[in-house]
């Protein structure tokens, strides 16, 4: 399902790289070539793209409509409850980013992700 027209929003994109070869780099170029407003969240980056970016959802003002994630099951175990908290209502887990624990865990979070890759999600190529 393509997100086009109304629905350009705030995407907050976890696992945000400043290394354009990897996914959490790719995905911000690509919502922003697509009209949205792109928060990166990484605790371990200061800016990425010429972004401002939060070590957290919860350290962002305002509202995210949508999050991606980028990162490990294991580190998406770890963030998931912040993105339930924030009230976070689309949640993206991209390929590898996924794994059945993740699953479950956001669902008893009544967290029902989307298990698919968000750039392709949007009209855009992963690899372009």
């Amino acid at each position: 399902m393509a997100l086009t027209g109304q629905n350009r929003r705030i995407v907050a994109v976890i696992g945000a790289s400043s290394d354009p070869r990897k996914f959490g780099n790719r995905a911000i170029r690509a919502f922003r070539r697509q009209g949205y407003t792109v928060i990166p969240i990484n605790p371990n980056e200061a800016m990425v793209e010429g972004l401002k970016t939060y070590p957290s959802v919860m350290d962002v003002p305002g509202t995210i409509d949508m999050a991606t994630f980028y990162v490990p099951p294991e580190v998406g175990q770890k963030v998931m409850p912040e993105v339930a908290r924030k009230g976070i209502a689309e949640v993206w887990l991209n390929p590898g980013s996924e794994s059945p624990e993740l699953v479950k865990l956001a669902r008893s979070l009544n967290v029902e992700p989307i298990l698919a890759c968000s750039i392709v999600g949007i009209g855009e190529d992963p690899y372009a």
